[in-house]
């Protein structure tokens, strides 16, 4: 039961973030200016699919440890609540500038959980890294986009 509330938490917020996210894909972003390294829209759905299910993976064998009140699981409701707020600032509101503070907050958010996690369960840190090397990759096309367009 555990699991499946983590499951549906995560892909609740990739539900709202797709929410902000899909309008904005057909027209404004569509305009912006972008660097050669940016990927294809479709690999986006995947790999965040797969990134919040690993989310949801670790912050369930952390609960299982720790209760869903402790620390470590507000740190990830926290960089939960950023990510889906990176998604409203960039794209609903079409500010790569605000969304870049955002998404450094929560790159470092991710990284307190990572390092929390690792010490109550270290395969959940681990489940962590990916999101937080793909958030990396983001935060510089979130820069990136932002100075091309400014």
């Amino acid at each position: 039961m555990r699991l499946t509330i983590c499951i549906c938490v995560c892909l609740g917020a990739a539900g709202i973030g797709s929410f902000f996210t899909v309008p904005a894909l057909r027209n404004w972003y569509v305009e912006l200016k972008k660097p050669g390294w940016t990927p294809p829209n479709w690999l986006f759905g995947p790999v965040w699919t797969l990134l919040y299910l690993a989310m949801a993976f670790a912050a369930w064998l952390v609960w299982r440890q720790v209760g869903m009140t402790a620390v470590p699981m507000r740190l990830f409701l926290l960089q939960l609540l950023l990510n889906v707020a990176w998604s409203g600032l960039f794209f609903r509101l079409r500010s790569p500038g605000a969304a870049f503070v955002d998404i450094v907050l929560l790159w470092c958010a991710i990284l307190i959980t990572i390092l929390v996690f690792a010490g109550i369960v270290p395969f959940a840190a681990w489940l962590m890294i990916p999101y937080v090397v793909w958030v990396t990759y983001a935060g510089a096309l979130n820069f990136a986009i932002w100075r091309l367009n400014s």
